[in-house]
């Protein structure tokens, strides 16, 4: 509960940093390069959320998101000396594309350092727009390290993508333009989190201009950052990050942005994956627009509040802030979108082996559209249906196909929560073997040359591997499902094996998809 005496203190805070970033916003003239992004209405889901929904457009800049600004607006504050020396930026994406377009626009060198797992798409885009790029590294961080020490050693300016005053500055012009062409006041604003920065530029003019706004920011939940340091009241450092959102992937949000965010942001949410695919789902049908996974975060965070606020009313508006997805993750965001919108089940159904029981399966899921069926035989007296289900009426329908199939003696595993079974197991041909000691894990490979050799030449020899299924993502990590034989007294051996290799993993021992599907008939002593 706020007391007086928090209440002013808040006050006082940001009013100090209204003094500190207002002149310096209001003096950022960016339009002879920056686009100012329409506002437009989401009929479709505001008929949904039963409120008047905006969007704005960021994703229509030059560079397809609103990385420019911050960019330009940096390169603008530097001295003519400073220009002349060149700049160098560390990113794998956005930032590294509004880097480049911005120093071109000005005349001056960039160069750009990637991490070795940039796809080739955004490395061509950047030398496209004339920037030198630098490889180095397997993550953001490395390649930020790597960009500081070029910058020292040749005097070059750094363009950090998000903690950075100016660069801040130049992100919050975005809520200049929206609460002007809004038709009526924003009465919510939804902004996506990376490292902060786009969040405590439009946060501080927002909370300027409209006080009793309630602005909300929103991460990708596997990289929290700005959350972690809310609850800290700290910027601290996440162990690891995910990378299905990788344009918000950062481990430790910004100092500057956090100080803005801690007194503007009421709160901050996070959504998991399958619902930022359905809010790209929805950007979709409402624009036409093809979000990337973490320009649709504000969105995937407006229908979260929504659905735990329901009978809310006014106007919320959110930031679409970028597009640049690569074309071969758009067949995974769509599978996964139908089951964040649950417009799909996936169940794992036991039926018996003996006549007619499958045609009775089939009666009991009735004229309902079928998604996904894979069917693997299990013993004499068993099988394993593995199947997907179009739902038109969410998890009512499905609690209520379940329970039909429950009735009629056919037991029902729901695997539409489960990660391995979505990622996996859906394109697997299910198959039995006698494997002893087999340990099941799920790892993030970086999409680079040697990264499954690096692997296989730090196991035992008499390790074997069981299990390997991988699919491409159109990401910078590869999804592996890997089954390794390890005997239990080189349990310890091997847990520090897979600490050295530094690939994200995890163990999925006793998940219920692999042990329905794919797992040993006999199974080993466990971990």
């Amino acid at each position: 509960m706020k007391t007086p005496q928090t209440v002013t203190q808040t006050e006082e805070r940001r009013k100090a940093l209204f003094e500190r970033y207002l002149p310096r916003i209001l003096q950022c003239r960016l339009e002879d390069l920056v686009i100012e992004t329409p506002v437009q209405k989401m009929p479709l889901l505001a008929e949904r959320l039963g409120l008047d929904v905006l969007v704005k457009r960021e994703d229509l800049q030059t560079v397809f998101s609103f990385k420019i600004r911050g960019a330009y607006a940096r390169l603008l504050s530097m001295s003519a000396a400073q220009r002349a020396r060149g700049v160098i930026c560390a990113s794998a994406g956005n930032h590294a594309q509004g880097v480049a377009q911005a120093a071109r626009h000005l005349g001056v060198s960039a160069t750009v350092v990637m991490p070795a797992v940039t796809p080739a798409i955004k490395v061509n885009a950047v030398r496209k727009l004339g920037a030198t790029v630098l490889i180095e590294g397997d993550d953001f961080d490395a390649a930020c390290a790597y960009a500081l020490a070029v910058a020292a050693e040749k005097g070059l300016e750094f363009i950090h993508p998000y903690d950075d005053p100016q660069v801040i500055a130049g992100q919050a012009t975005i809520a200049l333009e929206l609460i002007r062409q809004a038709a009526r006041p924003v009465d919510y604003l939804f902004i996506p989190i990376g490292g902060g920065g786009l969040a405590a530029g439009v946060s501080l003019v927002a909370r300027f201009l409209q006080p009793g706004i309630r602005i909300i920011g929103v991460e990708a939940q596997e990289s929290a950052s700005m959350q972690a340091a809310m609850r800290a009241g700290q910027p601290v450092t996440l162990a690891e990050v995910g990378h299905f959102a990788e344009g918000a992937a950062v481990k430790r949000a910004g100092d500057h942005s956090f100080e803005i965010c801690a007194q503007m942001l009421d709160e901050v949410i996070t959504v998991d994956n399958d619902e930022l695919c359905a809010a790209v789902q929805d950007v979709y049908e409402d624009t036409r627009a093809i979000a990337e996974p973490a320009g649709a975060l504000g969105f995937a965070g407006m229908k979260k509040y929504f659905h735990d606020h329901p009978g809310s009313s006014g106007c919320a508006a959110a930031i679409l802030s970028g597009a640049n997805v690569n074309f071969a993750r758009l067949r995974h965001i769509a599978e996964r979108a139908a089951v964040g919108e649950e417009q799909e089940a996936l169940l794992g159904v036991t039926i018996p082996e003996r006549a007619g029981s499958f045609l009775e399966f089939c009666e009991t899921v009735g004229l309902r559209g079928i998604t996904e069926f894979n069917y693997r035989y299990s013993d004499h007296s068993s099988a394993h249906i593995f199947v997907g289900v179009e739902l038109k009426q969410g998890v009512a329908e499905k609690r209520s196909i379940i329970n039909s199939l429950v009735e009629r003696g056919f037991p029902v595993t729901d695997l539409s929560g489960n990660d391995m079974a979505r990622l996996h197991i859906r394109h697997m041909v299910g198959g039995r073997a006698q494997v002893a000691n087999e340990r099941i894990y799920r790892f993030e490979f970086p999409e680079r040359p040697g990264a499954l050799l690096k692997f296989l030449r730090g196991m035992k020899t008499d390790w074997n591997i069981s299990l390997f299924h991988y699919r491409n993502y159109g990401s910078e990590y590869g999804r592996v499902l890997m089954g390794i034989q390890v005997p239990e007294e080189d349990m310890l051996r091997f847990h520090r094996f897979l600490a050295e290799t530094g690939y994200s993993h995890q163990s999925e021992a006793g998940n219920e998809a692999y042990e329905m599907f794919v797992g040993p008939a006999f199974i080993g002593p466990g971990d």
